[in-house]
């Protein structure tokens, strides 16, 4: 007579190859839209219609680099570098204010050179601190719902770098990171008190920043109330929804989109869906849905299937990141919430945003490698006669 049992057994798996396709899919698709989205402008403004497209791919092959290494590395040197990589962001963060260093556009400070390419530190934030979070609920274990050692010390952190992007005046990204903050939180199991608790001290700080910065209030009223600045604050938003619409089913064809030439201001950055949609149709918004769909799932699937603590939530912050602000910004150029200036993971022009992305991308992956299997162990009984 012999007995089956089931166990679970953390070992190293092949990557996924569908998360692996939908990245690279979707960094493809990124590159094929950001060329058509910014050659007109770059020719009128910069001499140079492959001006955006050049440099991003530049960058994008870098983060290519990256994404491979990442994918690779072993977490547990990932973990032993995390101080490093805390410090290091920070610096990064404070050097946008020194003259010389760091980069002023339209008022706001939130880049820095480097040789003929600008880096922006506030992208760097969004990686290194879901890897400071992770590490840290898992160090803290059963003392993680005790203020003063679990909860305290990763509010301080947050609240340190959502202050420096602050003084950047990015203050949409400051409140990004705020909110997948709080969802890193509860996927770490964080008490419902706690939450309370921070949505009471953020819904007056919030609407004070907003009230007290004429060009955030002026977005938002312009949302609530589109006909009082038609041609001001909402023109862009206005803008890019009839840029989304005018592709009807089909889409106008690759390169053919005219809303791109003039219509909406600053369209291969934050606004590059709309171009995107123009061109391709609501056939092109529902493959790019499929996309990140595919990218979600198997993302989601990979570290909950993770049986320990860091590359469960360091895996699900990570998704959770690209996914939320996907989310945002596609909202945003759609008409359904206030402009932010948060731009589209793969596919809005700037290195800083796309190098970390794929890096983001890479650490998925490499945690797809370490989800849990079942596998079956033959344990035969003796029969006594």
């Amino acid at each position: 007579m012999s007995q089956f049992d089931t166990e679970t057994r953390h070992l190293k798996q092949p990557a996924d190859h569908i998360l692996i396709a939908s990245i690279l899919l979707l960094t493809g698709l990124g590159l094929v839209t950001l060329h058509s989205s910014s050659y007109g402008f770059a020719e009128r403004f910069k001499g140079d219609g492959l001006y955006f497209f050049s440099r991003q791919i530049v960058l994008a092959a870098a983060g290519l680099v990256l994404f491979f290494i990442a994918s690779n590395m072993k977490l547990d040197l990932l973990r032993k570098m995390i101080g490093f990589l805390v410090l290091g962001t920070i610096l990064l963060c404070i050097l946008t204010f020194i003259p010389g260093v760091g980069v002023s556009k339209n008022g706001a400070s939130r880049w820095i050179h480097f040789g003929s390419f600008t880096f922006q530190p506030s992208e760097l934030v969004k990686l290194v601190l879901p890897l400071y979070l992770a590490h840290l609920f898992d160090k803290k274990g059963d003392d993680i719902d005790r203020f003063s050692k679990g909860i305290l010390p990763p509010v301080m952190m947050t609240t340190l770098f959502v202050f420096l992007i602050y003084l950047q005046n990015n203050f949409s990204t400051a409140m990004f990171i705020v909110l997948n903050v709080l969802i890193i939180f509860y996927f770490a199991g964080v008490r419902f008190r706690y939450f309370f608790s921070a949505i009471v001290i953020l819904a007056p700080i919030s609407f004070l920043l907003i009230a007290t910065k004429e060009h955030r209030f002026r977005r938002v009223m312009s949302f609530f109330f589109p006909e009082m600045d038609p041609l001001g604050a909402g023109y862009q938003v206005r803008s890019s929804v009839r840029s989304v619409s005018s592709g009807g089913f089909w889409g106008k064809g690759l390169g053919l989109g005219t809303r791109k030439i003039a219509s909406v201001p600053e369209i291969h950055s934050d606004f590059i869906f709309s171009a995107y949609a123009e061109e391709s149709g609501y056939l092109g918004i529902l493959l790019f849905a499929l996309l990140f769909a595919v990218f979600a799932f198997r993302g989601y699937s990979s570290a909950m299937g993770n049986e320990k603590t860091f590359p469960r939530l360091l895996g699900l912050g990570l998704v959770t990141m690209v996914i939320t602000q996907t989310l945002l910004n596609i909202t945003v150029v759609a008409g359904s919430l206030p402009a932010t200036g948060v731009p589209l993971p793969f596919f809005s022009a700037g290195g800083s945003s796309l190098a970390t992305t794929l890096i983001m991308a890479g650490l998925i992956v490499n945690i797809s490698k370490t989800r849990n299997v079942p596998s079956f162990a033959g344990n035969t009984a003796r029969t006594e006669v």
